[in-house]
């Protein structure tokens, strides 16, 4: 199979590459590594079925590469993800979000792909009124960023019904692991791990219980390499492992697997968090025959010794 992976740079695209190629698929990416580093890729560097292309996915050149390429899936990792960038930038958020996407899934028409896979994110459900968040939940955007992916997915639907262009959507809930940078507000792994084997201060803010759902980045590519085919079309599915987590108990984990005092510094909550999330991934589990098959301490000791080993 052909595909082209966007935002294919960052830590889930550059090991959704990495899965690709050892499967034997022919694997273009486009990044324009703003966010992504060129070195996440070195795996791929040099083999025959990889190309690599630096690009912004709004850019009107991506539909002559595309026309060339003639990808039969393509999968939409590119994004601007930071709630708190988008809320002080909604514009800039949308220019890459929305427009961006609309760019990614006209050129992907045009060239004749046959699926498109959307990476979305558990900010498209608000508060949800139940935990875990079951896969059809009502949505509730209430930053920039949320408005944008929902957007994402209108258009998906759209040009499903207009043009013929399957896909499925992937609503990631906090993926983890190797290549994951420190920097940001999504990683808190990473976070804390870069941290704690620096020898550093870390930081839980409230009391340590607001959770999140935590999920091994492996997981997440198995999700979207199952969602290549024929399956799933047209719909949105959940990938999570729908077990919740406390801050205090993620960063006792992480201590463990470090090897460092678990004694973290709590300041006040931070406005707008959520105090809890988790996914169903029962629909996943049905619709792809996707398992998050990676307990969280076996995840956590292979991001530790990833970033050790750095």
């Amino acid at each position: 199979m052909r595909l082209l992976v966007t935002g294919g740079a960052g830590f889930i695209g550059s090991s959704l590459v990495d899965r690709l190629l050892a499967d034997g698929h022919e694997v273009a990416v486009v990044d324009d590594l703003s966010s992504g580093d060129r070195a996440n890729l070195d795996g791929a560097d040099g083999h025959p079925l990889f190309r690599f292309y630096e690009l912004d996915v709004r850019d009107l050149a991506l539909r002559g590469l595309m026309a060339e390429w003639r990808p039969e899936v393509v999968c939409h990792l590119a994004a601007q993800i930071s709630v708190r960038a988008s809320v002080a930038d909604p514009v800039h958020d949308a220019r890459l979000n929305v427009e961006g996407t609309v760019n990614v899934l006209e050129a992907a028409r045009a060239a004749g792909a046959r699926k498109a896979l959307y990476a979305s994110s558990v900010a498209v459900y608000g508060r949800p009124a139940v935990i875990p968040v079951p896969g059809d939940a009502a949505t509730d955007a209430r930053s920039p960023y949320a408005a944008s992916k929902l957007s994402g997915e209108v258009y998906l639907s759209m040009f499903r019904a207009l043009h013929g262009l399957s896909y499925t959507t992937l609503v990631l809930s906090n993926v983890y692991g190797p290549r994951q940078s420190p920097t940001g507000e999504a990683g808190v792994v990473s976070i804390f791990t870069d941290a704690l084997l620096r020898g550093s201060p870390t930081v839980v803010y409230g009391d340590g219980s607001q959770t999140r759902d935590y999920i091994f980045v492996d997981d997440v590519v198995d999700g979207f390499v199952r969602a290549c085919g024929e399956r799933g079309n047209g719909r949105r599915f959940n990938l999570g492992t729908g077990v919740q987590t406390t801050d205090r108990e993620l960063h006792s984990l992480v201590a463990l697997a470090a090897g460092a005092p678990d004694e973290p510094r709590f300041e006040p909550a931070r406005l707008g968090d959520l105090p809890a999330m988790a996914v169903d991934p029962a629909p996943a589990i049905d619709g792809l025959g996707w398992h998050p098959r990676t307990d969280l301490l076996t995840g956590l000791k292979t991001t530790v010794e990833w970033a050790r080993s750095r």
